[in-house]
């Protein structure tokens, strides 16, 4: 009998933003990767995780429950901790968004949308590379490595 992988917690924000952009091609059929991409960009999730308010909401939790994450049942390091401030901080700066300035009147997308976009694409790549290393293939479903 196989045991269960657990996922690092910093794969935890990862493995949201990956299950939501899986919601809206499913919910969008004949959309690509790079259309989810966008509309996830557009979404109350996009905004919970740019806003620092995912991370803020975990920490709060984890507090209130001494530190023990109520998925895993296991105590998080203050090491994690400062470990997923940080990353905390990076998805601020890379996400921030700049209402309506989405695109220029050329249609390309602005430098700060880009730079979003490649930071989402990027955090899902290493979703994907950590379930091909723990083969758990089965989860991988945008495929985005190949």
């Amino acid at each position: 009998m196989q045991s269960k992988i657990e996922k690092p917690y910093v794969l935890r924000v990862a493995e949201f933003i990956y299950s939501k952009i899986i919601e809206i091609k499913n919910e969008n059929p004949g959309t690509t990767n790079i259309q989810a991409f966008e509309i996830f960009m557009t979404s109350k999730e996009y905004k919970l995780i740019s806003s620092g308010d995912f991370h803020d909401k975990w920490f709060r939790e984890l507090e209130e429950n001494n530190y023990v994450d109520k998925i895993t049942g296991k105590k998080i390091t203050s090491e994690t901790i400062k470990l997923l401030e940080v990353q905390k901080d990076s998805m601020i700066k890379l996400l921030m968004k700049i209402p309506k300035l989405y695109y220029t009147k050329s249609h390309f997308p602005l430098e700060i949308s880009q730079r979003a976009f490649d930071h989402l694409w990027r955090v899902c790549e290493s979703y994907e590379m950590w379930c091909k290393e723990t083969k758990q293939e089965k989860l991988i479903k945008l495929d985005i490595l190949n």
